[in-house]
């Protein structure tokens, strides 16, 4: 299986084994059920369904309630759909944890990015603005977004003032520092998407990374 569902705990600092502090993200990766395989034949595509969290049986449809029975598995808050590896044998019901990842280098962290609301041009895309002070009157705008005459238009992709934030980000080859199968948390090297508390699928590196 190449990912498991999980939640960023926050960033803290290790020692590594030459004693160097190294900032790291903790990330609880799961545990996670099995709800679903889904198959080439039955459903066009291979991938595993994966539940995160438990959930409480009267804020669960019916229908998810009997999909979630079928399986075996209790009402779960979250589900997701990760690409399974060759020789994986999971069905539905089985369990899988964050020992995934034991022996893992390297692995991606896909999360949504802190909401920011609508922003201007200077904090979304770094434009420098216009004059501050010598009678500018054009302090943080976006200034010329065309052309007057030819072609009489605003090119479609022009970085224009618009909502920021709340967009899926995957940051990859991230460094695995530490798998600590007994807490449910994978601790990766750097930053990762998302507030603290956010969801995240962590998966296993498809490209080697160099050296980091």
């Amino acid at each position: 299986m190449q990912g498991l569902i999980g939640r960023k705990l926050g960033m803290t600092q290790v020692f590594d084994a030459e004693g160097r502090r190294v900032a790291v993200t903790a990330i609880q990766a799961g545990p996670c059920a099995v709800v679903q395989r889904k198959t080439r034949d039955g459903d066009g595509y291979e991938a595993v369904q994966l539940g995160f969290e438990d959930a409480k049986p009267k804020h669960t449809t019916k229908p998810m309630a009997g999909h979630f029975a079928k399986a075996g598995v209790t009402p779960k808050r979250v589900l997701m759909e990760v690409a399974p590896e060759a020789g994986d044998e999971q069905k539905a019901g089985d369990v899988v944890s964050v020992s995934l990842f034991e022996g893992c280098s390297f692995v991606d962290v896909t999360g949504l990015t802190k909401g920011r609301g609508f922003q201007g041009v200077v904090r979304r895309h770094g434009m420098s603005g216009g004059p501050i002070t010598h009678g500018g009157h054009s302090k943080r705008r976006v200034g010329s977004i065309g052309q007057n005459v030819l072609p009489a238009r605003v090119h479609k992709g022009k970085r224009m003032p618009g909502q920021m934030g709340n967009t899926q980000v995957t940051q990859q080859n991230l460094r695995v520092v530490a798998v600590r199968p007994d807490d449910n948390v994978i601790l990766v090297h750097g930053a990762v998407p998302g507030p603290t508390g956010g969801l995240v699928l962590v998966s296993k590196a498809l490209k080697k990374a160099g050296k980091s």
